[in-house]
């Protein structure tokens, strides 16, 4: 009796079905296992290089946002370091010598070590061709130099890391002096 009762509710639920559903297990009953096996892979393997992505991407937004938090600080240290050399160049050689100079030239000197540690490094600029990924040209001068070299610094520029962090202010050679000029 029991049997009898099972296989009417069977029956029932057979007859139940709606022919979308039908349709829908036919196909499901029909689906190759190793072609859903291959889907699922090429599933995951879509998600972990998505994954993989993501984690690239913020690790170099994180390096992106530490380099630039460096670059700041840096920057504000190369203009303590060039506040350094103007007053050391204002100074006298014998005030240099006494033992506060020796400390200011020695502090100088810490400075300029750090930001080399940190891979900060000046551009040289006084009689080099200028360049205008190096240098910002504010004025022309008539100068000892040949035409469109870097007569005189006027803010000393940086690079960290072979980047420009801050280019060098100059002032450019319009050309030789002539002696005539000059008198």
């Amino acid at each position: 009796m029991m049997q009898d009762k099972a296989k009417e509710k069977k029956k029932k639920k057979q007859d139940d079905i709606k022919p979308d559903e039908e349709l829908l297990q036919a196909q499901e009953a029909e689906r190759d296992p190793e072609a859903e096996l291959e889907a699922m892979k090429d599933k995951y393997l879509r998600t972990m290089a998505e994954f993989e992505n993501y984690r690239n991407r913020t690790n170099q937004e994180k390096s992106d946002w530490i380099r630039h938090a460096s670059q700041e600080l840096a920057l504000k240290v190369c203009d303590v370091v060039d506040n350094f050399e103007r007053a050391i160049a204002q100074a006298k050689e014998e005030d240099l010598e006494t033992p506060f100079g020796k400390g200011v030239l020695l502090i100088e000197k810490q400075l300029l070590n750090a930001l080399e540690n940190e891979g900060v490094k000046r551009i040289e600029a006084l009689g080099e061709e200028f360049d205008p990924e190096f240098h910002d040209a504010l004025s022309h001068i008539p100068s000892e130099y040949d035409e469109n070299i870097v007569a005189a610094i006027i803010k000393n520029g940086y690079t960290m890391h072979d980047k420009v962090i801050r280019a060098v202010q100059v002032a450019v050679s319009n050309g030789k002096l002539n002696i005539a000029q000059e008198e």
